[in-house]
């Protein structure tokens, strides 16, 4: 598949049918976020893989909506800031950009072997720490739920280029 076939069949899964992922695709997928460019090369991110057979009322403590825990597989993307690189000019610490791209990586490799995902941010930071057993020094960022959708894409609504690109200056 064309790499822009890819990016323009993903979409954000509410639905996922019930077949577990086979090992190999996710290894892919995974595989996929540890190839993600890192400032530095520091890879300040860990990936916590949750089986949810079994754990679905725990989860739903982390993120509410049933079809969450419907997949067969979340994924929690954390940080690590202190072992992320730091811009000396300003003192911003990129371990938030490389937990984001390591994540888009991943979404889009899952994409490309046929599986969908959402992409959370909007979960309860304290129950995920918890639920993930989480050390004090990871920061969760995002999460995502992986399997095969059960629900159809809806039409992408996207902002046109000319809003926002701009050539030379803004």
């Amino acid at each position: 598949m064309e790499f822009i076939d890819v990016l323009q069949r993903r979409y954000s899964v509410r639905a996922y049918k019930p077949d577990p992922v086979e090992p190999a695709k996710l290894a892919r997928v995974l595989e996929a976020a540890r190839l993600a460019p890192t400032a530095a090369n520091l890879q300040p991110f860990r990936l916590v893989v949750a089986h949810t057979a079994g754990r679905q009322a725990e989860l739903r403590r982390v993120y509410a909506p049933g079809w969450f825990s419907q997949a067969p597989i979340v994924i929690c993307a954390c940080g690590v800031p202190s072992q992320g690189w730091v811009r000396d000019a300003d003192g911003v610490n990129y371990t938030m950009v490389d937990v984001a791209i390591a994540m888009d990586h991943l979404i889009l490799a899952a994409a490309d072997q046929g599986l969908g995902t959402c992409w959370i941010a909007a979960f309860d930071v304290p129950a995920a720490r918890q639920v993930f057993n989480l050390p004090g020094t990871a920061e969760p960022v995002a999460l995502t739920p992986l399997g095969y959708p059960a629900d159809q894409a809806r039409p992408k609504e996207r902002k046109p280029l000319t809003e926002l690109v701009r050539y030379e200056h803004w």
